[in-house]
């Protein structure tokens, strides 16, 4: 355990280049944060770094020599050699509202992307997985989302098994899946987005509607307007609310910031925290580590397919270790 509270956890392997990787880690032992307790989401870019430690304001930065990134490398090594040890923490899936534990997958035969790494959600938590690009953050959401199969380990929702069914089934059972990429239709407008989140239950659509209407103002005003024709902000909007349509109790969202503009970054951060007030639980995959961190109730570092650190999102923001091995090499990725 680090100096700050935050636990080293669970097992290995290496991500195609191609493929944007997920997993993540389970309860360390360390209690979660009071709601009233979360980080606020920072209002600007310049608040979110203003609200970093001073000691982690020194120690940010990549390294400069290849001797300083083989010694951090080193260092990355020794904690993911004890990556194994937090998964036997894992008590009753009952006790949880979604539990992914040890689990190993990947796209070809025989390669792992994952490998034995375990998470856990609880009720009207904000949960962050963070890590290096190639961790394996990605291959996790869909892996829990059934769009990988399940090599070893297991996936619970509610205590049931949900590892063989189909996303449709999934998204019937309540838990809704934001992709990076190619999320809205773009021929079609805002509403029949809206009208295909609800295209398993027509008869909630206009209620629906107009919940996340309300949610998402600019959804309401721009619903007849083609997908399309917005801006890449605004569709990640219309991607966050057709998720929400068939009204999740899990949001599964990957990487929701990528390629977006620091204002609609900073939208994007205080929009989850209000899906997350309405009852809700999140699991988040992000590079913007420092923002992901400021905003959940606990944070994941994922690398090489193991769980490295486990904390609330204010302890991995100053535990040392992590500043050094993990959050300045992603800050010079955001």
């Amino acid at each position: 355990m680090s100096e700050s509270g935050t636990t080293p956890g669970a097992a290995g392997g290496a991500e195609d280049a191609g493929a944007a990787a997920p997993a993540a880690a389970e309860p360390s032992g360390t209690a979660t944060e009071n709601k009233a307790d979360r980080p606020a989401a920072a209002e600007s870019a310049g608040e979110a770094g203003a609200a970093r430690p001073a000691a982690a304001e020194a120690a940010a930065h990549p390294p400069q020599t290849k001797a300083e990134a083989e010694v951090l490398q080193e260092h990355r090594e020794e904690v993911l050699e004890h990556a194994g040890e937090v998964a036997a923490q894992v008590g009753d899936p009952r006790d949880y509202l979604l539990l992914a534990h040890e689990l190993k997958a990947g796209y070809i035969p025989e390669v792992n992307i994952l490998n034995g790494c375990t998470l856990t959600l609880t009720e009207g938590e904000v949960v962050g997985i963070i890590g290096p690009n190639g961790a394996g953050k990605s291959t996790l959401i869909k892996t829990i989302f059934g769009l990988l199969p399940v090599r070893s380990g297991s996936i619970t929702l509610r205590g049931e098994s949900i590892v063989r069914r189909s996303a449709h089934q999934l998204v019937s059972s309540g838990v809704g899946y934001v992709p990076q990429t190619q999320n809205v239709f773009p021929s079609l407008t805002v509403e029949e987005n809206l009208e295909m989140g609800a295209f398993l239950r027509p008869k909630v659509f206009q209620r629906r509607l107009e919940a996340v209407a309300e949610l998402f103002p600019l959804l309401g005003q721009r619903r007849k307007q083609k997908a399309g024709a917005l801006s890449g902000g605004e569709r990640q909007m219309v991607a966050m609310g057709r998720a929400l349509m068939m009204e999740p109790s899990v949001l599964l969202l990957d990487e929701p910031t990528a390629g977006l503009s620091p204002m609609f970054q900073d939208e994007v951060f205080q929009r989850v925290r209000q899906i997350n007030e309405t009852g809700v639980s999140v699991i988040m995959v992000e590079q913007n580590a420092r923002r992901c961190l400021q905003i959940c109730d606990r944070g994941y570092v994922l690398d090489q397919g193991r769980n490295a650190y486990t904390g609330t999102g204010r302890q991995l923001l100053d535990d040392p270790n992590v500043i050094e091995l993990y959050l300045g090499t992603l800050a010079k990725a955001d």
